[in-house]
């Protein structure tokens, strides 16, 4: 069946991040499975993520020339407008062309010209919000859209069409499951019979993560626990001399379910794919949000499940003087770790990516 004869045509738009760029990628991967002669179209921006994983996963790619305004005044911001409006023409072309029966936006600001241009010529228009607060591109588009598929309820309070919004959780692409297995703990060199923490910080790291880490390793190693570290590859060099048999500092960790099987407690960043791992797998968590995100959306995200007693809260602004007692107060507390385990798993909507490709095919045939 040809391109231009399929209903089955799907522009996804939605970068700059691992976060808004994989529940897309999630949703695509379900299209084709439920429907294998579906046409499908990402639009993105070279330079970020998406330029680089997109076409390794054998997705149509095309970028157009939009940038996200920076904070402070840059050459980049001042030609803010031109690309704005290069980039709303050239995502109106590209609809032109593919004709897509559903336009499928994530979040970020490629979204916003992509999934524009493609409301332009028609298309129905399915946005996904990853994160409790939505971001400037959700709110946006909203009006345009069609349906808005949220991953947090409290995403409802900061949107004015509430009639289009559905709790479906945030699509993620993972078959993680836990599985306590001796080599899973051989993996890392560490043994069964002490509770273990993972430490994440995002495959770059983070910062005052890693420096609170390293400037409480001797407590931690007082607790009598063992310590898995993510450093992140910026960081690694900075800390790799603090490895040693109860503390393993890796630069990445590739095989994500050995470590979340091993641990008793993880300790991260507040990103909505990170918060849809941990609910999916029924982790107990501490998190601290990134502050140098996007309209302080990891505060948000980790402020929902604290809320719901489902993870512990620690803003980066008080993580020196609370980590310590925060780790030793909940890390041997089995009733704490049961409790935010049963909590965190109330945020879990592991066919989140099923029912919003279901829903985008239906919109194709209906169109």
């Amino acid at each position: 069946m040809s391109k231009a004869r399929t209903p089955y045509r799907f522009l996804f738009a939605g970068g700059g991040t691992g976060g808004h760029l994989f529940p897309a990628v999630a949703v695509a991967d379900e299209i084709k499975r439920l429907q294998p002669e579906a046409q499908i179209l990402f639009i993105g921006t070279k330079s970020k993520i998406e330029g680089k994983v997109v076409p390794k996963l054998g997705y149509q790619f095309k970028s157009i020339w939009i940038k996200g305004f920076a904070r402070k005044i840059t050459l980049s911001n001042i030609l803010f407008p031109l690309r704005l409006i290069v980039s709303l023409v050239h995502s109106v072309i590209i609809s032109m062309k593919f004709k897509p029966k559903v336009a499928i936006g994530s979040g970020g600001y490629v979204a916003g010209p992509a999934i524009w241009g493609a409301s332009v010529m028609g298309a129905k228009i399915i946005l996904i919000e990853p994160n409790s607060y939505p971001g400037i591109t959700t709110r946006l588009l909203e009006k345009q859209a069609d349906e808005i598929h949220v991953a947090f309820e409290d995403s409802k309070k900061y949107l004015r069409r509430v009639d289009k919004v559905i709790l479906s959780g945030n699509p993620i692409r993972t078959n993680l499951a836990l599985n306590k297995s001796q080599e899973a703990f051989n993996h890392f060199g560490i043994v069964d019979s002490l509770k273990t923490l993972l430490i994440l910080g995002g495959s770059l790291g983070a910062a005052s993560i890693n420096k609170v880490v390293a400037d409480h390793i001797d407590e931690l190693k007082k607790l009598n626990v063992q310590i898995i570290w993510q450093t992140g590859s910026q960081y690694f060099e900075n800390y790799k001399n603090l490895n040693d048999e109860r503390v393993k500092v890796l630069a990445f960790i590739d095989e994500m379910d050995k470590a979340y099987s091993v641990c008793n407690l993880v300790i991260a960043r507040a990103g909505a794919s990170t918060i849809s791992e941990l609910a999916a797998l029924g982790l107990p968590s501490i998190l601290i949000p990134s502050p140098n995100v996007a309209e302080n959306h990891q505060y948000h995200n980790a402020k929902s499940l604290s809320d719901a007693d489902a993870a512990i809260l620690i803003e980066d602004k008080n993580l020196t003087e609370n980590f310590i007692n925060a780790v030793s107060t909940v890390i041997f507390v089995e009733e704490k770790l049961k409790n935010l385990s049963n909590k965190i798993k109330n945020f879990s909507k592991p066919d989140a990516a099923n029912q919003i490709a279901k829903r985008a095919i239906k919109f194709a045939v209906a169109v």
